[in-house]
């Protein structure tokens, strides 16, 4: 007897990391957050082109199913392609059949320009009806007139804004520059060191914020909480587990409940899940179950009423090439970055 549920939703992705794995080491060993992003991520996404978003999007979307995850809240960055680079995203995840929402990382780092191109890229995919954000990175990397042209661009189209928020202590600030501009609608990455409740969804990705040694945010303290990955995979049941055992370790009180909820949280970000159908190797589908039980996939995926992945694989697209593919684009990739 199998049980089914709702496709699961990773609220906040980086479809760019899944060329990452095996990456060459960077040049010396980073000490702090900031070091991680300037030596490791921001080396990376600069040496991203069309082609190599395409197959990380592609490979990102074909674990996302393989992990019984129909939709994906991405957030995008590849300074030297950016115009089209959210088109590309959505074509590979379409062509796998999984659900993307995109947005493009606007950020001064890069110079005015740079901020002005992301800025126009959101605005492009968005008013030709791409479904997703304005995308940002974090307040510590934005001017205030980037981050006001940010929110007012999110107004002018009816859609909230996807932004790191205080991940970091070097981020702490951002609660103040936020507490006036912050609405319902955002997503609000992290919120690791927020120090107060802003409007919008709080997204917590616990193993990345383990992985880099940003802390435990408590994100219990939050009206509105979902779950996301931060790039490493789209495996949402681990993500649960994971955050059930670090609530727990917080707060012995914690129940698999809570953090269930907040996968629950995704499906109000995007609904269209509910219409999609997750068939599991498990019974019975229950959180205080799945806390404690390791090793449970998908048997079947439908997306819309058609059938994306059965006990073969996707049924789109070749896995194998995919997989094949993305290694070669990795490679390339890392070739780059030793350029960098």
């Amino acid at each position: 007897m199998f049980d089914t549920t709702p496709g699961l939703v990773c609220a906040h992705h980086h479809l760019y990391a899944a060329l990452a794995r095996g990456m060459p080491a960077p040049p010396r060993e980073p000490q702090e957050f900031t070091e991680i992003l300037e030596l490791v991520w921001w080396r990376l996404d600069r040496a991203l082109d069309l082609e190599m978003i395409r197959w990380s999007a592609r490979l990102g979307a074909l674990e996302a199913l393989e992990s019984g995850t129909t939709a994906i809240i991405d957030h995008h960055s590849s300074p030297n392609a950016i115009e089209g680079s959210l088109d590309v995203i959505a074509q590979a995840c379409a062509e796998v059949g999984v659900r993307v929402l995109c947005c493009y990382e606007v950020t001064d780092r890069n110079g005015s320009d740079g901020a002005k191109a992301g800025l126009a890229e959101n605005e492009r995919f968005l008013r030709a009806g791409g479904p997703g954000f304005v995308g940002a990175h974090a307040c510590f990397t934005l001017s205030d007139e980037t981050l006001d042209a940010v929110c007012g661009l999110a107004a002018d189209l009816g859609v909230g804004v996807h932004v790191h928020v205080a991940e970091d202590l070097v981020d702490a600030p951002a609660g103040d520059r936020l507490a006036d501009r912050a609405r319902d609608d955002w997503l609000l990455a992290h919120a690791t060191h927020l120090d107060r409740t802003l409007p919008g969804t709080v997204v917590h990705s616990p193993r990345s914020n383990l992985h880099n040694a940003v802390g435990y945010g408590w994100p219990a303290r939050f009206p509105r909480v979902a779950l996301g990955t931060d790039g490493i995979g789209a495996d949402m049941l681990d993500e649960f587990r994971l955050a059930y055992v670090l609530a727990r370790d917080i707060d012995l009180g914690t129940t698999p409940d809570l953090t269930w909820s907040w996968l629950e949280t995704g499906a109000a970000l995007v609904p269209g899940v509910l219409d999609d159908l997750v068939t599991w190797t498990y019974s019975p589908m229950d959180p205080w179950h799945l806390a404690y039980s390791t090793g449970v996939h998908p048997l079947q995926v439908e997306v819309s009423g058609e059938v994306v992945f059965d006990e073969l694989g996707p049924t789109r697209v070749d896995a194998g090439e995919i997989r094949a593919r993305a290694a070669e684009q990795a490679d390339r990739l890392f070739r780059r970055m030793a350029d960098l």
